[in-house]
């Protein structure tokens, strides 16, 4: 039971209105009149100090505690808190206010900028032209799309429907007929140097994990387009200069490759485009595709006319969520998929966004589609079995790992039929596997408690 629904706040209320009812009766009888009320002013939904969550005491019917699961030693350096989005109220709270490395959960501030700034049904295009002053040269040149893809006719990569260097092959190949191509230039200018942010260890891209940011690539780079987790590249436009000679054919056997700025003087003679926006959130969001990430948060920056470093993404993103009525003051955004580590962002954000998500403002309601479902879908489709399994299809989160966090956030529909957003964050430099155990049994104690979810923090001792 909420404060508000109490036996004494009900009480409160009766004697409230019998003296108010009494007031009104003497400002009558004394021969004053009542000037009505003025029209509460409109305000749109934003975390402004008005709307920003404050953690609630206990109140009478909040005796569900998950303090002792929360007291976990697994959960090192914890930074958690959950709110009741329909009251604003937060429900638990530790450390919620203090900025922190998010983790993979970065990538929903990602998807919900590429939602508000290019919308769901942006899509990149990679266009090839024949240079007119150089005959026998073509260029392709890149725009941002990681999911252009070198697999055969009839094949699939890790990007479903993915746009294919085939087809451009096709379109490249009826317009030289029989002249043989002799030179083919990559323009990858589009986004600036350097395409690897310092402070993510080069391992990242050495196992698989993500690929250098470069505006021409394909398959994100990976060795094996077909596995998501797949070595990448020193030199992810070479491989598309490879690829796109194989594709060709006999005509392009010969043809040398540079790496340079398109001329000026260009013919047109093959394009393909991506799949929408939103079908790259949907996947970004279920596996953690980690260079769809990058990619949509530079493709943010160039679109708000910045110039899709590393350095502007800070900015780019700040600004895609100012605009959605977030208040972005106190964080500070390294990258787009949450793999550096330097990454600072406070509970009480995501919530606020998650609240967004919830709601489905804008266009938000894709990110809540495309959320891995405990114990179902995505990163989260072998998690919350055992004692947890009564929370599997209830919560709706985004996982998050790096060397020394363990994270998860997002929505859960707790049993008594509450809607509750959270995040939950461990991080430590002694920070192990087992912890993302000890923070599904802390999201399954929330989701047990809904609404009765007590503030306690501590365990009380027995």
């Amino acid at each position: 039971m909420s404060k508000s629904n109490s036996p004494l706040s009900y009480v409160r209320q009766i004697a409230i209105g019998a003296a108010s009812g009494l007031l009104l009766l003497v400002l009558i009888i004394g021969g004053f009149t009542l000037a009505a009320p003025s029209a509460e002013p409109t305000s749109s939904a934003t975390n402004t100090p008005t709307d920003s969550p404050t953690v609630t005491p206990t109140a009478s019917g909040r005796d569900c505690s998950v303090a002792e699961l929360a007291a976990d030693k697994r959960l090192l350096g914890l930074h958690a808190q959950v709110m009741n989005p329909a009251t604003n109220e937060v429900l638990f709270d530790i450390l919620g206010d203090t900025p922190a490395q998010t983790a993979s959960v970065m990538k929903l501030l990602t998807a919900a900028a590429a939602l508000q700034v290019l919308g769901p049904n942006f899509r990149v295009q990679t266009k090839v032209y024949a240079d007119i002053d150089l005959p026998g040269q073509i260029v392709i040149i890149g725009a941002g799309d990681p999911t252009l893809s070198r697999v055969g006719v009839g094949k699939q990569s890790v990007y479903e429907d993915a746009p294919k260097l085939s087809d451009l092959a096709v379109q490249i190949n009826k317009w030289a007929r029989a002249t043989p191509i002799t030179s083919i230039v990559l323009d990858s200018t589009y986004f600036p140097e350097p395409g690897w942010e310092p402070g993510v260890d080069d391992s990242e891209r050495t196992i698989g994990y993500q690929s250098i940011v470069t505006a021409l690539q394909v398959d994100g780079d990976r060795d094996n387009p077909t596995r998501g987790v797949s070595a990448r590249s020193a030199d992810p436009v070479d491989r598309v200069g490879v690829a796109l000679k194989k594709a060709i054919g006999p005509l392009a056997e010969m043809a040398t490759l540079t790496q340079a700025k398109a001329g000026t003087n260009l013919l047109q003679i093959g394009v393909v485009q991506s799949q929408p926006i939103s079908k790259w959130i949907s996947h970004m969001l279920q596996v953690s595709d980690n260079t769809e990430a990058e990619y949509l948060a530079r493709l943010v920056s160039k679109q708000l006319g910045y110039d899709g470093s590393f350095s502007s993404i800070d900015v780019a993103i700040k600004s895609a969520l100012t605009s959605a009525g977030l208040v972005t003051t106190g964080l500070n955004l390294k990258d787009g998929s949450g793999e550096n580590e330097e990454n600072q962002v406070p509970a009480t954000f995501i919530n606020a966004l998650l609240k967004k998500i919830l709601n489905g403002e804008g266009n938000f309601g894709i990110i809540k589609q495309a959320l891995p479902v405990a114990g179902e879908s995505g990163s989260l489709a072998n998690r919350f079995k055992g004692d947890n399994i009564d929370a599997a299809g209830h919560i709706l989160a985004k996982t998050g790992w790096t060397r020394h966090e363990y994270s998860l956030a997002g929505i859960i529909m707790a049993k008594d039929g509450t809607d509750l957003v959270f995040s939950i964050a461990a991080i430590d430099a002694n920070i192990k596997d087992t912890a993302k155990e000890a923070i599904d049994n802390l999201a399954t104690g929330i989701y047990r408690c809904g609404d009765k979810l007590s503030a306690e923090t501590t365990p009380k001792i027995k």
